[in-house]
């Protein structure tokens, strides 16, 4: 069957624009807004000396000036004037003072009601894997603060008592003062810690059981550098794109393309057109969000090897099959059985690790259920289209097969 010029010059412009984005050098990493801080490069970080993007003086003296005698020693002997402290999020005020000896005074404070106040240490930039400090005051008004491991997005998976954060000998202090809460710890590091993921979440309704957290009620995750106190706010809509790109792309739009050809192959030739104008749509956005994963390795070191891997893996199956539109023999060719053979196992290899990573980018990045179930609802749609559509191409084989006579007399030559 001869394919239209119009159609192949389209899908070349198309294919060379998807591989110039890959290399457009300014296709730079995005998805951070800078609150800016402000010093004297000849003095260094104070308490004194830091002030922040639409934060003024006054605001900042009212948040960082609070005498911090209440908490007891060591944390309320350490002089104002040798801590850092720096607005970071919300009403999140973090203080810190770090040693030579690498060990870091950790003050976070915040207004409080009821529940609880968090801030966890993250790799990055995403919960999974994370250690969390954790505090609150329960109904009859007890102080409680607790290390928490973040193994998972959901409450039972986030673990009390456990986590990675090198605390030394000094016991974690929270306290109340006026409207905030201060949580205070003591940890000492490998070594100075610079540019460094953090996690900010509070919820409202107190930890329940054996100081199992109840669901946060807000959150946010920013890069703070500790060496010069400034922020840099993730943004995590790179990562929500990211995984709708990919949700769309192998979760709904190739398979779709890859159903037609089975079922529409006697609508000759619009399943033709039908599945190539289909998967290059998916092939756009597959590449759009590998592109995005792309920007968050780089951008928030989001190094994870499983689900890069198989990314990777699938992007080069996926070019595969674009090349394979191009190099299609005619049907009479004796090279076309290969080609077909070909075109049919890389596709569905790249379709089911395409899948496969889906699943993985969920269970990493700890989207909720609302990830799981739109995806759940994605395969339970294709698969009962599927069934639908082998029981109707069943129904026309056996019709088909009925129109036939039951044998052919042939005349004897």
């Amino acid at each position: 069957m001869a394919i239209p010029s119009f159609f192949v010059s389209f899908t070349k412009i198309l294919v060379g624009f998807c591989l110039l984005c890959m290399v457009h050098k300014d296709f730079v990493v995005a998805g951070f807004e800078e609150v800016r801080v402000e010093h004297d490069t000849n003095e260094p970080l104070t308490n004194g000396s830091i002030t922040t993007a639409g934060t003024g003086e006054d605001g900042r003296s009212e948040l960082c000036g609070t005498d911090l005698s209440f908490l007891g020693p060591p944390y309320g002997n350490m002089s104002t004037a040798k801590m850092v402290c720096s607005p970071i999020w919300n009403t999140f005020v973090l203080r810190y003072h770090q040693r030579e000896d690498n060990v870091m005074t950790i003050i976070l404070s915040a207004v409080y009601t009821t529940g609880w106040v968090g801030i966890g240490f993250s790799r990055n930039g995403m919960m999974l894997g994370s250690s969390a400090m954790v505090g609150w005051f329960n109904r009859k008004g007890h102080a409680r603060i607790k290390q928490y491991y973040l193994q998972g997005a959901h409450a039972s998976q986030v673990i009390p008592d456990k986590g990675e954060l090198p605390l030394n000998g000094i016991p974690p202090v929270v306290s109340l003062h006026g409207a905030m809460i201060y949580l205070a710890f003591q940890a000492k590091f490998e070594h100075r810690l610079g540019r460094q993921p953090i996690l900010l979440a509070f919820g409202t309704r107190y930890p329940t059981g054996f100081h199992h957290l109840t669901k946060h009620d807000d959150k946010t995750a920013v890069w703070f550098d500790f060496s010069q106190a400034s922020v840099l706010n993730i943004d995590t809509s790179q990562r929500k794109n990211h995984g709708i790109l990919g949700l769309m792309a192998w979760g709904l739009i190739l398979p779709a393309g890859a159903i037609v050809p089975r079922y529409l192959k006697h609508k000759d030739p619009l399943w033709y057109y039908l599945h190539a104008v289909i998967q290059f749509l998916g092939f756009i956005l597959g590449l759009a969000s590998v592109l995005l994963g792309i920007q968050l390795y780089q951008g928030m070191n989001a190094d994870i090897p499983a689900h890069r891997g198989i990314g990777i893996f699938v992007l080069v199956l996926s070019i595969l099959q674009v090349m394979a539109f191009f190099l299609r023999p005619n049907k009479d060719s004796k090279y076309r059985r290969y080609w077909n053979w070909y075109h049919l196992w890389f596709g569905r290899m790249a379709l089911f690790f395409g899948s496969l990573n889906i699943v993985l980018g969920i269970q990493y990045a700890g989207a909720g259920d609302d990830w799981k179930i739109g995806y759940g609802f994605l395969l339970a749609i294709t698969l009962l289209v599927v069934i639908i559509l082998e029981t109707f191409s069943c129904m026309r084989r056996r019709r088909d097969k009925s129109n036939l006579p039951s044998n052919f007399q042939m005349n004897t030559i």
